[in-house]
């Protein structure tokens, strides 16, 4: 684990690992003058001691000149941790970003993308301070107390061998009282994550909570929240305070066997026997011990900060062991716009149940299939394995005749083009991100698109038309506008293949028949594979496909499917049902 921990570490500093090189070697050379400089008085307290302060002044001279030089050396190990923390800030942000802008689009769930805010903010912050603020003391609390148990090996061997065969039992509890609470930061860090996700969005759903639990805002699940990462955190300080407790009791001990000894070394002559010599060897001794067990207490102090700091760069570790999709190295491009699914099972996690078990599919080029099946059934786990979100457990995707696996991403990327239920829309203007699906679009094919996606309507009512500020995220406009703005970018594009999954859920009527009347258009044009529940949209696919528990259990064109009083045909007459439900109960409304 410490291996591991150090690899990640020398991973975020990039090219810049020679600072941390030099910061290391001026860290372990402090300690080792900070020890000889200790072992100055040994020599100068034998001196003073036996009455003879004359010849004691080169040795006091000596430990004056080794404070001195341990000063002005602390001060260039402490610039040095300043910059190898600055590096860390600059150049592992930039590692981790490099890292998840290669993984796949299907990594992206919330709990991840949290567990990367956190790691990229807090983390890489807690990180950053370890060198100027943690390693040099622990360093030199360790090298220190090397060089004192060496000398007091010379000066008293039983009491130099427990001084060394102490140091690796000290840090086998240490190592201890870490894995104690290490289960407990990793709840806490998973809470703490999961608490910022419910802020942000608990801010940005205000609307849709109070609409339903009033004035409150909703905070329930926020509270809840709020209360898991608190319990979790109580939990966290009181296993921190006990290892702190167990870390520092190690340390006293360690102290008392030290103490017991050398004061046994000296009792086994005989107190009478005792020749001011080794009075002044025992005082010398002792001395020593407590300068030898000074540094060990600062380690100790600093165990828990280490712990949470080995914490931060696990996550670290995580994020950058997660794989990127491979990609081959002699792409080939695609044929034509034809999609075909062979065999194809897909699982979420290597111990997980198939969200798809053998789903054989064929897409004539410029055809429309419309996906249907209840939720869960995996149509939109479908469609994301076309557009390469993942890749399948088992059995093959082709677009064009070559397997998506066998293509580039910009060879794939250029292939498809894609419409999903929660469309994104970054800081700028409504043409800013529609241009987004062809950079170099001109101003007649931005207004044909967005007419084609029903924003015609809606720039006539901005003052600004495609100029208008969309704010961060689409926040100046409705769900719906943001939902047409996205559709636009992706009708842009022209891509042979477009990927439409629930487009129309946050239109109203007469844009649902806007968007239902442009993929009308489009059909023969592109192949289409379309996730909708509306029975204009369906009704005009070329064929149907009904998955049901992540198999296709019916399949064929609208008529013969219609005709044969299946699965279709069931879902058809609920629709109509439903339809015909609201139909009179509005006229009901009316009459009244």
């Amino acid at each position: 684990m410490l291996k591991t921990l150090v690899q990640t570490f020398v991973q975020l500093l990039g090219e810049d690992v020679r600072a941390l090189r030099r910061y290391l070697w001026l860290a372990v050379t402090y300690g080792l003058l900070c020890g000889l400089s200790m072992a100055a008085l040994v020599p100068l307290c034998r001196l003073l001691l036996a009455g003879e302060p004359q010849q004691a002044w080169p040795w006091l001279a000596a430990l004056l000149a080794g404070v001195l030089v341990c000063w002005a050396w602390r001060s260039q190990v402490e610039q040095a941790g300043v910059r190898v923390g600055v590096a860390v800030l600059r150049n592992g942000r930039h590692c981790v970003g490099t890292h998840v802008a290669r993984l796949p689009v299907g990594w992206f769930t919330p709990q991840n993308t949290a567990r990367m805010g956190h790691v990229v903010t807090q983390g890489m912050m807690a990180v950053a301070q370890l060198p100027a603020h943690v390693f040099t003391p622990v360093i030199s609390g360790v090298v220190t107390p090397l060089v004192l148990a060496l000398v007091l090996l010379a000066l008293q061997p039983q009491v130099g061998l427990l001084a060394l065969v102490a140091l690796p039992l000290l840090g086998g509890v240490l190592w201890c009282t870490a894995r104690l609470a290490a289960y407990a930061d990793r709840v806490f860090q998973q809470h703490f994550a999961q608490t910022s996700q419910r802020m942000v969005e608990f801010a940005q759903a205000q609307s849709v909570l109070r609409a339903f639990q009033g004035e409150g805002g909703g905070t329930r699940f926020l509270e809840q929240a709020v209360e898991r990462q608190h319990q979790s955190a109580l939990r966290l300080m009181l296993l921190s305070a006990l290892s702190v407790v167990l870390n520092t009791w190690a340390v006293q001990t360690i102290f008392v066997a030290l103490l017991a000894v050398a004061v046994w070394g000296l009792a086994g002559a005989g107190v009478g026997a005792v020749a001011a010599s080794e009075a002044v060897a025992l005082t010398v001794v002792l001395l020593l011990v407590v300068r030898f067990i000074d540094p060990l207490l600062e380690v100790a102090s600093y165990s828990e900060i280490l712990r949470s700091a080995g914490g931060q760069l696990e996550a670290v570790r995580e994020i950058l062991d997660a794989q990127p999709l491979p990609q081959t190295a002699t792409p080939q491009p695609p044929q034509n716009a034809a999609i075909t699914l062979r065999d194809v099972h897909f699982r979420y996690a290597p111990q997980a149940t198939d969200v798809l078990r053998g789903v054989n599919l064929h897409l004539a080029p410029g055809s429309m299939t419309a996906l249907i099946g209840a939720s869960g059934s995996g149509k939109s786990t479908l469609a994301r394995l076309v557009a390469r979100f993942f890749d399948v457990s088992q059995g093959q995707i082709c677009i064009g005749g070559v397997d998506v696996r066998q293509m580039s991403e910009a060879q794939l990327a250029g292939q498809i083009s894609q419409i999903f239920q929660d469309s994104y829309l970054f800081a700028g203007s409504i043409a800013d991100n529609i241009r987004m699906g062809k950079p170099t679009a001109s101003a007649q094919e931005l207004l044909q698109a967005a007419q084609l996606a029903g924003v015609s309507e809606m720039l006539e009512r901005l003052p600004q038309g495609l100029d208008t500020p969309v704010g961060e995220g689409g926040a100046q406009l409705s769900g719906g506008e943001r939902q047409r703005i996205a559709i636009a970018r992706a009708l842009i594009k022209d891509a042979p293949i477009l990927l439409v999954d629930e487009a129309t859920a946050a239109l109203d009527a007469g844009n649902q028949a806007i968007i239902a009347q442009t993929l009308a258009r489009l059909r023969g044009q592109r192949t289409m594979l379309v996730i909708a529940h509306q029975l204009s949209t369906v009704a005009m696919a070329d064929q149907i496909v009904v998955l049901e528990a992540g198999q296709v259990v019916e399949q064929g064109a609208p008529a013969a499917l219609l005709a044969s009083g299946g699965r279709y045909a069931h879902f058809l007459a609920q629709r109509q049902m439903a339809k015909g439900w609201r139909m009179t109960s509005v006229a009901s409304e009316a009459s009244h």
